[in-house]
This record gives structure tokens, C-alpha cells and sequence, in this order.
């Protein structure tokens, strides 16, 4: 076996625990979350937002696990669901200016995504 292929192989494994370490720690956390959620007898808004992040983190797990690579999107939902959720959850504390700032973030993480989608759809990538 060439040091290269062992490589390569040393490196899909390392990929593979890490994203079974991700998953678990992700039904951990969803289950911790609907615990507290029997717990206290209700659901919030706050409460469907994590779950949301959840499910895009298990969707972004098993993007990379069927197609070996990463999609950029993804961790891009993410973070806008997540600034969203900050935004929704802590805006009675907040300043203008962070206020201001937090939707500026999301603006220009969904102009970044419009833009991927463009230069994907426009320029893919040529087999090779």
C-alpha cells in the first residue's frame, strides 16, 4: 500500500467519525432541547428555530456523507437561521446599531448565497 493511498484512506476515515461524532452530538442536543420542552409545557418560537438548526445541520451531514463533498450553502442557512433566531430572541435588549449590524450580517450572507447559486448554476464545474 502506497503512503498516498493510506493517506487518502487515514483521511475518509478521520472525515467519517467526525460526522458520526456531529451527528450524534446533534441528536443529543435535539433531544435535550424537546426534553425541555415536555418539561415545560410549551413550545416557543426560540424552541423551532434550534430544532430548524438541527435539521439543517443532519441535512448538511448527510449532503457530505452521500456526496463526499461539502455544500457551502448549507453552513450559510445556517448562520442565517441562527443570526435570525439572535435577532428574533434578544431584540428588546438590543441597540440600534447591533440591530442594524445583525441584519446587515444576514443581508450579506444571503447575497453571498445568491451568488453561489448564480455562479453554479452559470459556471458548474467541468467533469473530469
Amino acid at each position: 500500500m502506497k503512503i498516498n493511498e493510506f493517506g487518502n484512506k487515514t483521511i475518509v476515515l478521520a472525515e467519517n467519525i467526525g460526522l458520526v461524532i456531529i451527528a450524534i452530538a446533534t441528536v443529543i442536543a435535539v433531544a435535550i432541547e424537546v426534553t425541555s420542552m415536555i418539561s415545560a409545557r410549551t413550545v416557543t418560537l426560540a424552541d423551532l428555530l434550534l430544532l430548524f438548526i438541527y435539521l439543517e445541520v443532519f441535512a448538511m451531514v448527510a449532503m457530505y456523507l452521500n456526496s463526499g463533498k461539502l455544500p457551502v450553502r448549507m453552513p450559510l442557512y445556517i448562520a442565517i437561521v441562527s443570526l435570525a433566531r439572535y435577532l428574533i430572541l434578544d431584540m428588546k435588549s438590543m441597540d440600534n446599531w447591533r440591530m442594524l449590524g445583525v441584519s446587515g450580517a444576514i443581508l450579506l450572507i444571503a447575497i453571498a448565497v445568491l451568488l453561489h447559486r448564480y455562479g453554479h448554476t452559470n459556471f458548474p464545474y467541468k467533469d473530469k
